[in-house]
């Protein structure tokens, strides 16, 4: 878009509308779908793309409703996909013909490319029934989330009006923030492995994914205090990363709650009357809501790890990209010259 006379960007809201509207559907996708798994609901419709023989949309709404809770939810699941998908369509146009940016297109474009790709592979676990399927499809969800909270900062107009800051924390803040979401994606990943165990998997396996999965807990909380340091001076990133890490801190809690909620409490607790008569109860009203609360806060990290990453890159001078620009300039000045 092309300045107005007064200097300020004219810019459509259409894409700022459809960007928030993604972000708004996909975190609820994200909590139904991590249901579906705490649940063992993924088969309770064992066709695709119909559901029981239906169009998904003409499925009879009261057997939906006042059906199985398993069959509740993955159904659910599907009709909130595609709602995403629609709204990730409606993203797609208004920014092709309401964006100048052309990276903003393509950026849009494989937002799209995504939501029909992670719904192929919804399809594709149901029609396999393959346990492997149903963990990247639940590790692709996350990233997708990511990408939409990138998007969200995209289409402000605080990004289009900030301004770089100077200084020397710009490398060190985006390092952090690059580290820090890396691992909570790979913490995600851990976790996807302990939820979608392989039937054959032995006592030892389950030992060891759990244990890299409580290290890397550590790894990502220290990384959240370092960039909530480093980023302290910057007002732009400071509630962003106060935010990373307050939710990593809740993150811990939820997951100390769910092994208890899913396994019990420690064995050498046994002494304590409180941890003896704890009893686990299996797909419990509790265990559904804290496990997948972990889940989808998970994801929630995520997200706000890619935003931070993203306003990093924004606000901040990138010593890279910075140095080629310095260089290609210093040879088209030369050339000129010698022209």
């Amino acid at each position: 878009m092309s300045p107005d006379q007064s200097g300020q960007i004219a810019v459509s809201k259409l894409p700022r509308i459809a960007a928030v509207a993604l972000v708004a559907a996909t975190f609820p996708l994200i909590w139904v779908g991590g249901l579906v798994t705490t649940y063992d609901a993924g088969m309770a419709v064992p066709d695709w793309p119909s559901t029981y023989g239906y169009n998904l949309f003409l499925y009879p709404w009261q057997t939906w409703i006042t059906g199985p809770f398993d069959l509740f939810i993955e159904h659910g699941h599907r009709l909130l996909g595609a709602f995403v998908g629609f709204i990730a369509i409606l993203l797609a146009v208004s920014v092709w013909f309401c964006d100048g940016r052309a990276w903003m297109r393509v950026v849009s474009c494989f937002a799209l490319m995504a939501v029909i790709g992670q719904g192929l592979l919804g399809g594709l676990r149901v029609i396999l029934d393959d346990r492997q399927l149903a963990m990247i499809h639940g590790c692709v969800g996350p990233a997708f989330f990511g990408l939409t909270a990138a998007m969200l900062a995209f289409t402000s107009r605080e990004w289009r009006t900030a301004n770089r800051e100077t200084g020397s924390v710009g490398p060190s803040v985006q390092r952090l923030a690059i580290l820090t979401a890396t691992f909570s994606y790979f913490q995600l990943v851990l976790g996807a492995a302990i939820r979608h165990l392989p039937v054959d998997a032995t006592p030892a396996y389950f030992r060891g994914v759990f244990v890299f999965h409580a290290m890397m807990a550590a790894v990502l909380a220290v990384h959240a205090v370092l960039l909530t340091k480093a980023a302290w001076v910057l007002p732009q990133l400071r509630r962003r990363v106060l935010a990373v890490s307050l939710l990593i801190a809740g993150q811990v809690l939820l997951g100390v709650g769910t092994w208890m909620v899913k396994y019990g409490w420690p064995t050498w607790l046994g002494q304590w009357d409180f941890a003896a008569g704890f009893l686990v109860q299996t797909k419990s009203l509790w265990q559904g809501l804290v496990t997948t609360s972990h889940v989808a806060n998970g994801s929630l990290i995520l997200a706000l790890s890619v935003s931070v990453v993203a306003w990093s890159l924004r606000l901040l001078p990138f010593k890279a990209v910075e140095s080629s620009r310095t260089a290609i300039r210093s040879e088209v000045a030369v050339k000129r010259r010698l022209a």
